[in-house]
């Protein structure tokens, strides 16, 4: 092949993939590391031979085109034409898309055969179809697929090894119409919030409201408005302490709650100075099966429970770790390990990482054959690690997850544990304690999970019924009925998977929305009063908008679109049907719209601008402040007029977030900044003695 400019030559097969870090991989694999890289217009492509045939292998670095309208003035709508332009045209995030394209074009040029080698799933296919239509000079109808799950060199070489052609265009039309809806939706409902808010007589501010968006703080005002309706009922709790052979124990009442404080004391009373006797003694064996290989889904809300990971976050750590080949595709809906990816290859290649080298050795002893979910998808597995060394030290969180990933594995080929459990039955006169504890006879899997099994032993003494306990005392509590829970983001998203709205790939962006929006605030999910009126005001004047139902079926007609069966273009003009009749509403009642969502940014405003009490002169409150003269903001006091001059820097960028919490050292108040990468906490003192990012 020539070695003149790019583009010069005919005759090469253009690769293309989603992400730089998956096209050298790619590149890698099928050269054996015999490559040359080269930029064109700041772009790396990769040229290499295989086979006598030459290939050149680049990435769009992502969406490279996007939905806009034609028109650049934000304040116009309704706006139901859109069109497919280059993204740095409609995103001022995607700067250099435009560069990228241009990259693309050159390296098409007198290519013989294109690869679209992006993620096989609704958005990789949609960018991998949009750079060979538009880039590529239609080339989206002969193009060859590409389609792996993990970016190993044995499962690349397959892949490329067994092209075949595009054939069904569900996912790409899919991908396309989603995105279109989604635009068309919310830059309406944006734009006719805003203006409605600009009628109230203060300055543009953005208002949005997405497909899913809408439904899912829907979800969190109705939970907030049972936690603010709730009235906690009192009750009493009774238990009791027993000694036996020197040994204390602790039972529960067999009457969970005990209505009246009178009754309470009247056990107490009944039973002071008095001994138990062993009523009843059982004891059972349980079998406890091993838990599923991991969805993303499950992934995601499993990080969530033993580290506390936001799901967009262990989705950014798990891509993180598929690019390095160390995990298989991450957004998978799928709970099946199939035979064809090799069991035993993977726990022989986990076995040469010292942590895990005797359980896998344990495991390959037998034929291993994993337990497997209910849940599945046609294009990849469930995630599951390569069997690839780390190549580069994993930071803390990288490192986490692919734990977890490991021994999830390893735990979906262990046979079911086996806990005995015990139920003592203490009697006192006519009252009644039960006194239960368990321990784990046989770990099973609960060996290769480790610390995230969580099952926790509670070991009782031999105990015969007849036994006999001496009474140390009962103890009589007041409680209040619990409040229900607000949503965690792991709940959050549990929530919308049940509900079947938005899709594995979308749901930790839209939480990170709602957070990053100021509809919800704190690790509690609380909602705004600018969440609220958003809800309010739509379920007023325009309730589809935030109606479970309708984005349901939305996503009922997207995934029959996936499935080849066509119907985009109906999908789109019904949707724009629907959204015609909303936006009618809302424009009818615009002064009304724009009066209840400007009161309710400028409460939600003024409360985010108070972050605690003001640790100097303890009686005025530390606010985020932003300086006319600098516009930058920083932390001052409400007594500045008085004469206190506490004050501290904040960083300028990302969004300010109060937690309500006070710094264990110094005594500030404790912020969350969002939006710069993973969320972190910091105390806004400068001096504290214990300040770090964490």
């Amino acid at each position: 092949m020539p070695r003149g400019a790019p583009g010069v030559g005919s005759g090469h097969t253009l690769v293309i993939c989603e992400k730089p870090d998956a096209a050298r991989r790619v590149s890698e694999a099928l050269s054996g590391g015999a490559y040359r890289s080269e930029l064109v217009d700041g772009t790396t492509a990769y040229r290499f031979s295989r086979g006598g045939e030459d290939f050149v292998v680049c990435s769009a670095q992502g969406h490279v085109y996007g939905v806009s309208d034609p028109s650049d003035e934000r304040t116009v709508y309704p706006v139901f034409d859109v069109e497919w332009y280059s993204s740095d045209l409609v995103d001022k995030d995607s700067a250099g898309a435009a560069r990228r394209i241009s990259a693309i074009k050159k390296l098409a040029a007198g290519a013989s055969r294109f690869v679209n080698a992006c993620d096989f799933d609704v958005e990789g296919e949609t960018i991998g179809y949009n750079v060979l239509r538009y880039a590529c000079g239609g080339k989206e109808e002969e193009a060859l697929r590409a389609k792996f799950s993990t970016l190993t060199e044995e499962d690349l070489v397959q892949a490329f090894g067994d092209l075949k052609p595009q054939g069904t265009k569900g996912l790409a039309l899919a991908g396309r119409a989603r995105h279109a809806i989604d635009f068309v939706w919310g830059v309406n409902l944006s734009r006719a919030l805003s203006q409605a808010a600009l009628g109230s007589g203060h300055r543009y501010r953005t208002v949005s409201v997405g497909r899913v968006q809408g439904p899912t703080l829907g979800f969190l005002v109705q939970r907030e408005r049972e936690i603010r309706e709730f009235v906690p009922v009192p009750h009493w709790k009774v238990s009791g302490v027993f000694e036996r052979d020197g040994r204390k124990f602790t039972a529960g009442y067999s009457v969970d709650r005990v209505e009246t404080k009178a009754a309470a004391e009247g056990v107490r009373d009944d039973c002071a100075g008095r001994e138990a006797t062993a009523k009843s003694v059982r004891r059972s064996l349980a079998q406890v099966g091993p838990p599923v290989p991991f969805s993303v889904g499950d992934l995601q809300k499993e990080a969530y429970r033993a580290f506390g990971y936001t799901p967009s976050r262990t989705l950014q750590m798990a891509e993180r770790l598929y690019l390095g080949a160390l995990i298989s595709y991450p957004r998978t809906g799928s709970q099946k390990l199939p035979a064809s990816i090799n069991y035993r290859n993977i726990l022989a290649g986990v076995g040469r990482i010292p942590e895990y080298s005797a359980h896998a050795a344990e495991i390959l002893k037998a034929e291993p054959r994993p337990v497997q979910g209910s849940k599945s998808d046609p294009a990849h597995p469930a995630i599951h690690p390569t069997g690839d060394r780390p190549r580069r030290a994993l930071d803390a969180s990288e490192a986490n997850v692919f734990d977890l990933v490991v021994k999830r594995f390893l735990a979906a080929f262990g046979p079911s544990a086996r806990r005995e459990l015990v139920d003592v039955a203490l009697a006192v006169g006519e009252h009644e304690f039960r006194l239960a504890g368990g321990r784990t006879v046989f770990p099973g899997w609960m060996k290769y999970y480790g610390r995230y099994a969580g099952y926790r032993d509670v070991e009782l003494p031999p105990v015969s019924e007849g036994d006999r306990f001496r009474v140390v005392e009962v103890r009589v509590e007041e409680r209040f009925e619990q409040r229900p829970p607000r949503y965690n983001q792991s709940s959050l998203l549990e929530k919308m998977e049940k509900e079947g709205i938005g899709t594995k790939a979308t749901r930790a962006d839209i939480i990170a929305t709602l957070v990053g929006r100021g509809y919800v605030a704190g690790e509690g999910m609380e909602v705004t009063e600018l969440g609220f009126s958003v809800v309010e005001t739509m379920a007023r004047y325009a309730p589809s908008i935030i109606s479970t139902q309708l984005t349901r079926g939305i996503e009922k007609e997207l995934e029959a679109v996936e499935g080849g069966a066509g119907g985009e273009a109906a999908l789109m003009r019904e949707t724009v049907r629907s959204l015609a009749r909303q936006l009618a509403d809302l424009n009818a009642n615009e002064e009304a719209v724009g009066k209840e969502i400007d009161s309710a940014q400028m409460t939600t405003a003024a409360k985010s601008s108070v972050l605690g009490r003001c640790p100097v002169c303890r009686t005025g409150e530390l606010r985020m402040i932003r300086s006319r003269k600098t516009k930058k903001r920083f932390v001052g006091c409400s007594n500045y007029a008085s004469g206190c001059r506490a004050s501290a820097p904040l960083p300028q960028r990302g969004v300010v977030r109060t937690t309500s919490k006070e710094c264990e050292r110094c005594r500030w108040p404790v912020v969350y900044i969002l939006g710069t990468g993973r969320p972190w906490r910091l105390c806004v003192n400068p001096d504290c003695p214990g300040r770090k990012r964490r």
